[in-house]
């Protein structure tokens, strides 16, 4: 089993993670920041090459942002779902849209869970090993 060190000093198990944001400095810096804590990053800026991406890469866990353009998220979520790749993948909302209505929009399109933007590394590392919530 392949590990690396977590910042907070535990272990975490090494994962596939496709990041998806449209803002590219923003990807940038959180793939550098995965790629540290020992995960291989794949980065996308957009829903439709983010789908175009997931059977080379299959990915264990997506971090997908809602407001996208052309297509959303919330789009990219649902048809994630149905496909092989990513069917059982942990699908992790990292955004900028928090109201309550938002948080359930995700759920409801396939999340497992709702990050706010400017998460916390301890945050992040936390929802990379907690179980799937559907």
């Amino acid at each position: 089993m392949n590990t690396t060190v977590e910042a907070s000093g535990g272990k975490a198990q090494s994962r596939r993670i496709l990041l998806v944001d449209d803002n590219a400095d923003a990807a940038l810096a959180l793939s550098m920041l995965l790629e540290a804590l020992g995960h291989q990053v794949c980065t996308e800026h957009d829903g439709p090459r983010a789908l175009a991406s997931i059977d080379e890469f299959r990915p264990d866990v997506v971090v997908l942002d809602i407001g996208l353009p052309g297509m959303s998220g919330f789009e990219v979520a649902r048809e994630m779902r149905q496909r092989q790749a990513t069917r059982d993948a942990l699908l992790l909302a990292l955004t900028g849209w928090s109201s309550d209505a938002d948080r359930q929009n995700a759920l409801d399109a396939g999340f497992d869970y709702h990050l706010t933007k400017r998460v916390t590394i301890a945050d992040l590392e936390a929802a990379l090993v907690r179980p799937h919530a559907r």
